[in-house]
């Protein structure tokens, strides 16, 4: 299904809902979780246009990094970084989403969500813009750190307001957003080379366009900017949107521990992938475009699994077996980068691109892992910030052994090691049970 098809179909629903009114109750509380919705013409249009912000948003979460890796040798070159440097770079990523992405519910408490990703998309925009012309290695990791700390608090909060606003939804919604997400991926990938060459050939230039797909992001998220998490109960606009945290303590929960090392080992693969892997081909005697764009075929292939990937594991009550069949493609790519990188490099970006979509299952671990939209806005906090935390060494620690061994055979190694942890830890995170009750225990 592509992009344009999935759309038609959640706006199908959609209008389909337009005439109906519904309060979600919060099993915890008793109380009404989400608001009453009242108004089909109002309601149609905040729904029509609350998923275009989720569109455009996930749109923005991984362009300033992939754009990056396409372009790292000319970077380096630029800037004077050695190997040591550039895989610091590529740990920034991880680093700042950790760092800021604990932040996300507390800020979503107090001023609402629909307020944070909106400032979260103006951070993204103004980082693009200025880290091309800040001519130094500092200047570049900061504008970098700015960019990326508005995709932290977004990453912890799309599964927050996916619960709340489609609570019975939430694996289409989560697919939606997920194949948004590897679509705009992708597309930084595949296309940042070859536009850089038709805009000159600086890579200022090519890095620096995509701060205007993230400027067009902030504008969905206006009208729900007013929300500073204090409506009255009959506002109808955004009472829902307040994320109240549960007396819930979360480090108690196995399941928590367990989803938050698996997110980790997945993002320390994935960034691994979108920092290096291009390099890694180009190293092999790819030419240059022919590198991003494979890249691109990893990135892309998450457009239609991220879709479909969620929709089956909400429909699974143990999530194991997915986990483990993208286990196994990602084992199976990085043997095939480590024994002939170049000729059989489609392939590879093939099955790597398989092992990615991780991510998207993750993401509907945690909304399926936490009964309340509160108890998910907690258990994403904690298991995004702690599992981006946990992967920050991996970036890095291949930039230092590709420089130390001069090739790719240890980092290679590395990267498919780290893969049987993640596929444990990922059987054990899909179990078909709740953090609410292992804190409570």
């Amino acid at each position: 299904m592509d992009n344009q098809s999935s759309y038609d179909s959640m706006m199908g629903f959609m209008a389909r809902e337009e005439t109906r009114t519904r309060t979600v109750t919060s099993p915890r509380t008793g109380t009404p979780e989400g608001r009453t919705l009242t108004g089909p013409a109002t309601r149609a249009w905040t729904m029509r246009l609350l998923v275009l912000g989720i569109v455009l948003t996930a749109l923005n979460l991984r362009p300033a990094i992939t754009s990056l890796g396409a372009l790292l040798e000319e970077v380096r070159d630029g800037l004077g970084m050695s190997g040591s440097v550039a895989g610091l770079l590529t740990s920034v990523p991880p680093l700042c989403f950790a760092v800021f992405g604990v932040t996300a519910p507390r800020l979503a408490r107090r001023f609402g969500p629909g307020t944070v990703v909106c400032a979260g998309m103006a951070a993204i925009t103004a980082g693009l813009l200025i880290r091309p012309y800040t001519g130094s290695t500092a200047g570049f990791l900061a504008a970098s750190a700015l960019a990326l700390m508005g995709i932290a608090v977004s990453n912890v909060l799309m599964p927050v307001i996916v619960k709340r606003w489609f609570p019975d939804r939430v694996g289409s919604m989560t697919g939606l957003y997920s194949m948004a997400l590897a679509l705009g991926t992708a597309s930084a990938a595949a296309v940042t080379v070859p536009m850089t060459e038709v805009l000159g050939g600086s890579w200022q230039t090519g890095l620096a366009v995509w701060a205007g797909l993230a400027a067009a992001a902030v504008l969905p998220w206006i009208p729900f900017v007013r929300d500073r998490g204090a409506a009255p109960a009959d506002s109808g606009q955004e009472q829902h949107a307040r994320v109240d945290a549960p007396p819930l303590r979360i480090t108690r929960s196995r399941t928590s521990w367990a989803l938050a090392v698996y997110f980790g080992l997945q993002a320390t693969g994935a960034y691994i992938t979108m920092g290096w892997m291009a390099q890694i081909f180009r190293d092999a005697g790819v030419h240059a475009g022919t590198a991003g764009l494979l890249l691109a075929v990893t990135m892309v292939m998450g457009v239609p699994l991220a879709f479909v990937i969620p929709r089956l594991a909400g429909r699974l009550p143990h999530q194991g077996p997915i986990v483990l069949a993208l286990g196994a493609c990602g084992l199976a790519g990085y043997a095939g980068l480590y024994l002939a990188p170049a000729a059989g490099s489609w392939a590879w970006a093939v099955l790597l691109g398989v092992s990615n979509c991780s991510f998207p299952l993750a993401l509907t671990m945690v909304g399926m892992r936490a009964r309340t939209s509160a108890g998910v806005a907690q258990l994403s906090g904690f298991a995004q910030s702690t599992g981006y935390l946990l992967s920050i060494p991996g970036p890095l620690l291949v930039g230092v052994l590709y420089q130390h061994s001069g090739g790719w055979g240890l980092p290679i190694a590395l990267m498919a090691g780290l893969m049987i942890p993640q596929m444990a830890v990922g059987v054990l995170a899909g179990r078909d049970r709740t953090v609410e009750d292992e804190a409570a225990r």
